[in-house]
């Protein structure tokens, strides 16, 4: 039998595959074989199936666009009666945060985040409503002084900034702790708190947020960044 006898003949929509027909579909490649144009489009569509690697977080390659960011938060238009220090000082108590925040999210550990947040909260809230003591007195001489919620809330974003996402970049870590420092001082600036009442609270918000109670990543740690 010559080769020619040999191939079957197939209808219009049909091919010859190995002595036999076989439908051409849209998934079935045109020519089938390694030596196909098929084969040549093969290690495109393998690559593009794996597996992607870790998008790199946004705050490790620009911590100078978000430390101008932060502070720009304290230049927002506020009341003419309203102290310029002041407020930069509210701001940073939701500017440093929210970062930390957003930070958490983009490296999947945003539960851990507001775990933590919340318990801070929480502990901030019941010192100030049940210490009843003199160093719970603000200097105008009203209670609820102790401890300060502002820096509590500014050294918590400041710490897991500085930790957890500027780990390798000191001068970043350092700017977020400056800010979380100017935080407590335009408390005690604007009589509202003690410095007593100041350190207490930079205190907690270091302890919470440089904690991590492991969950999302690999287990409990204890990072504050700064590493020279």
């Amino acid at each position: 039998m010559t080769a020619a006898a040999g191939r079957r003949r197939c209808t219009a929509g049909v091919r010859a595959v190995h002595a036999g027909c076989t439908q051409i579909t849209p998934e079935t490649p045109a020519i089938a074989g390694p030596g196909g144009p098929d084969a040549a489009r093969q290690p495109r569509r393998n690559a593009r199936s794996r597996c992607a690697p870790p998008r790199p977080s946004p705050f490790s390659k620009y911590p100078g666009c978000l430390a101008a960011g932060l502070a720009l938060l304290g230049l927002l238009p506020a009341p003419a009666a309203a102290d310029p220090f002041e407020q930069f000082g509210t701001a940073m108590k939701y500017g440093l945060p929210l970062a930390a925040a957003a930070c958490a999210a983009d490296q999947d550990r945003l539960e851990d985040f507001a775990l933590r947040g919340l318990l801070q909260t929480a502990l901030v809230w019941a010192m100030k409503e049940y210490i009843d003591a003199p160093i719970a007195r603000r200097p105008s001489g009203q209670g609820g002084g102790f401890p300060s919620g502002h820096t509590a809330m500014a050294f918590f974003g400041a710490a897991d900034l500085a930790g957890k996402c500027f780990e390798d970049k000191p001068l970043a870590g350092a700017a977020t702790y400056g800010a979380a420092g100017l935080t407590g001082w335009s408390r005690i600036h604007a009589g509202e708190h003690t410095p007593q009442q100041v350190w207490t609270g930079a205190l907690i918000g270091i302890s919470f947020g440089a904690a991590s109670f492991g969950i999302g990543t690999e287990g409990a740690s204890v990072s504050v960044g700064m590493r020279f």
